[in-house]
């Protein structure tokens, strides 16, 4: 379809003189332009589209599109109406004409006012959409730059981009990794920026592949350029034309950029081919998530625009409305509900009621945290600052230069918050105060609603002891933990691990209290969990049987730590972890033991133990004699693993340690802690190196204190026992999944604390099935393999 510019040149010449006491004829605005019906609609009677001058592309019904297509300035009301009774099969008369004129066409800004002038137009601004356009180019130079682009989708090209660039995520993600990478490029703060300006140009580069593949099609692409999206810088392409094209060609434009994304990828793998710079790879990471965050449905991205194109719905988020109040039993005979064909139809109710909860739940969450995110991002925005600083002064300028762009991602993220929130509260108070005019009683109510929504916000941003307070490294920031402070737990149903709470704790008198920001080492004493007994038989539920034809471990004695994980159930993983911090002082002995047992009796499953235990040693001691001791043991198991690995580091202090460094180790344990909360998902090839690293933080914590300097020798000591199944391979990547019960117990007792254990989990044996084996870590350097023992069952 021919596309009609307002204007001279488009409209055969200029308007009609009109004459005394006559109405000229009616001419369109300039820069209006007629797009014509959409092919592929998902509408019972597919819209029309005409664009404005201003970018605003509208939905008009055929009727209306008609009689635009009649305005050429030159034309009377009956001719139009002749035209348009012609077009649509239907008696029209230049009175219609007039009245559609007066009643639609003219509000909508399409045609010129009856002196000739041109109509003030308003685009509307949706709180999704983009703000603050800049046009880098025009549609002529977008044309001349992206045409030779268009090649690029010949078929047999995109078969081999695809191909190479799966092959790429693939050996990247799960074989390569992006470890050295991201070591390599943090090394040096130079790369950052080399990796953050082609970040920034491939996105640039994405829009070439919606233009190239909208020339592709035969539509013509418009101007590019740059916004701001909810406040992060954007660019933007106008392929408003692609709806002249089928619904395969505009999907085709749709995905036209994560194509060229991953053309990008493809091309920096063979960079890195040729080069070997692990850097490089940091870039097809960053082509991913884009990749990834572009497919998501509920902004404005490709994703949202894919599945606009592929219902035949040009605007998903105008349908929201409709779409919910046809869910009411007694709406569903609406006009408005029934625009749509059943499957467009169902497709987007499926689509409303993913996103709008998800779209609640984001700004609830996005309120509700503001104070903390607030805090931390000052905090660390402080911090960001004093390195700047430091980075100006030694002459780093590559340096400054990330802290600089360091400082405005955590700035622009609060920013666009705001903007969002006061955004939304003047659509709000803006929409109700229009629709409540002279209804009293209406906007009574909306004033009282508005008003109590303030002091929920006051309530919840009302400044506190923990309102404001920075995220810790420790915080998990799950769900519970953010509605902890409104709804707080049940202490009648027990704590479990990880679980948020409040307890009793007793303190010499006069004594220092700790404090959040200055924490202080203590003990916790968690008793395992017990299952209730059987009804009569006082034997527990579900506590695994010992099978096993050698004796159960002894519990651990005052000051040890004992890892035991017992396996009986087939299909199922066992995890147990202990981790222990334990003080001596005084000059008592010290004989604490550090164990890990791990023993299965079953098909297809593993048991997992790992007992980690620092001791650190105050003064002066005759007698240091620690254990370490692991064990892993299969008996009657088919395609089995056991794994124990024991850990323990002994060190020796001249004098307490000082306050800051008990801070630092406070916090390393917590990292500690952590750690091994969520050891379930680390690969047993890793964990003993892991635990090698927080051996070496701890020395290195200790012998830079002055007033803690060791001055006896430190033993840190390693055992590793694994024992796999008879049939199983092994692998160096595996990981067993489930989840471990972790005890930490940091105790600053004058003389030996005891290490509890503790197993949250009243059922020990999870379902989810092992992977393969992992062999125990090769000893090195001070490592002491413990005995691993396979046992079979006698012979009948």
């Amino acid at each position: 379809m021919t596309i009609l510019h307002g204007g001279p040149s488009a409209q055969g010449g200029p308007p009609a003189p009109a004459t005394a006491g006559t109405v000229p004829p009616p001419a369109l605005a300039d820069g209006v332009q007629l797009i014509g019906e959409t092919k592929g609609s998902g509408y019972k009677k597919a819209p029309s589209l005409v664009r404005r001058s201003d970018g605003q592309t509208i939905q008009l019904t055929r009727l209306l599109y008609l009689v635009l297509e009649a305005v050429d300035g030159r034309r009377s009301l009956e001719e139009i109406a002749q035209h348009a009774g012609k077009a649509s099969g239907k008696p029209v008369s230049a009175g219609n004409i007039r009245t559609l004129i007066d009643t639609q066409l003219l509000p909508l800004g399409l045609l010129r006012l009856a002196d000739g002038s041109q109509p003030e137009v308003k685009k509307s601004t949706p709180l999704l959409g983009m703000r603050f356009r800049y046009s880098v180019t025009d549609p002529e130079r977008t044309r001349k730059l992206t045409s030779p682009f268009a090649a690029l989708f010949n078929p047999l090209i995109v078969v081999a981009v695809t191909a190479a660039f799966l092959a790429t995520c693939w050996w990247v993600l799960m074989v390569k990794g992006l470890a050295s990478a991201t070591h390599e490029a943090f090394a040096n703060p130079g790369l950052v920026l080399l990796i953050l300006l082609v970040t920034v140009l491939s996105a640039g580069f994405h829009e070439f592949g919606h233009a190239a593949a909208a020339r592709r099609g035969g539509a013509t692409p418009g101007a590019m350029g740059t916004g701001l999206y909810l406040l992060w810088p954007a660019f933007y392409t106008d392929v408003t034309d692609s709806y002249r094209l089928g619904r395969a060609g505009r999907i085709r434009t749709d995905l036209g950029g994560l194509y060229f994304n991953a053309i990008v990828a493809v091309a920096i793998m063979a960079v890195w081919w040729a080069t070997g710079f692990d850097a490089l790879l940091l870039v097809v990471a960053t082509q991913i998530l884009q990749m990834v965050r572009q497919l998501l449905p509920m902004v404005r991205f490709d994703g949202y625009h894919i599945l606009a194109d592929a219902t035949g719905v040009p605007d998903l988020f105008q349908r929201i409305k409709p779409t919910l109040l046809a869910l009411i039993p007694w709406r569903k005979t609406d006009p408005e509900a029934q625009l749509l064909k059943p499957w467009a139809r169902a497709v987007v109710t499926v689509w409303v009621l993913v996103t709008v909860p998800l779209l609640a739940f984001s700004l609830v969450t996005m309120v509700v945290t503001l104070p903390r995110i607030l805090g931390t991002a000052w905090d660390n925005g402080w911090k960001q600052q004093a390195m700047l600083s430091q980075s100006a002064a030694a002459g780093d300028f590559a340096d400054a230069a990330v802290r600089v762009l360091a400082i405005i991602c955590i700035a622009l993220p609060v920013l666009a918050i705001f903007y969002i929130l006061l955004r939304l509260v003047r659509q709000v108070v803006t929409g109700l105060w229009q629709r409540t005019r002279g209804k009293a009683l209406q906007r009574g109510t909306a004033i009282a609603a508005i008003a109590a929504l303030t002091a929920g916000l006051a309530w919840a941003w009302w400044p506190g002891a923990e309102s404001y307070r920075p995220v810790q490294p420790y915080e998990r920031g799950t769900l519970a933990d953010a509605t902890t402070a409104i709804f707080p737990a049940d202490s009648d149903r027990g704590m479990k691990q990880g679980q948020a709470g409040r307890t009793v704790a007793l303190w010499p008198q006069g004594a220092r209290k700790p404090t959040r920001e200055e924490p202080q080492l203590s003990m916790v004493l968690l008793p395992r969990y017990t299952p209730a007994p059987t009804a009569g038989t006082g034997t527990p539920t579900s506590a695994p049987p010992w099978v096993f034809p050698f004796a159960q471990p002894e519990t651990p004695a005052e000051g040890g730590n004992q890892s035991l994980a017992v396996n009986t159930t087939d299909g199922s993983v066992t995890y147990d972890v202990a981790f222990a911090l334990v003080w001596a002082e005084g000059g008592d002995d010290v004989r604490n033991r550090n164990e890990a047992y791990a023993f299965a009796s079953c098909t297809d499953c593993a048991a997992v133990a790992v007992g980690f235990q620092v001791i650190l040693i105050v003064g002066q001691a005759d007698v240091i004699v620690p254990e370490n001791l692991s064990a892993a043991a299969n008996y009657d198991c088919l395609r089995c693993l056991t794994y124990a690995l024991a850990s323990q580091l002994v060190l020796t202090l001249d004098g307490p340690l000082s306050s800051d460094s008990m801070s630092r180790l406070q916090a390393l344990w917590q990292q500690i802690a952590e750690y091994g909360r969520n050891l379930q998902n680390v690969p047993l090839s890793e964990i003993q190196g892991k635990l090698e690293g927080f051996k070496e933080q701890i020395i290195e914590l200790v012998r830079t204190d002055p007033s803690a300097a060791p001055g006896g020798a430190g033993i840190p000591t390693t055992s590793p026992a694994a024992s796999p199944g008879a049939t199983q391979s092994p692998s160096p990547e595996a990981t067993v999944p489930s989840s471990p019960g972790v005890t930490v117990a940091p105790t600053p007792n004058p003389t030996l604390a005891p290490a509890p254990t503790s197993d949250p989990d009243p059922d020990p044996s999870q379902s989810a099935a092992p992977t393969a084996p992992v062999p125990a870590p090769s000893p090195g350097g001070e490592t002491a393999p413990a005995p691993a023992a396979t046992t079979d069952p006698p012979a009948p």
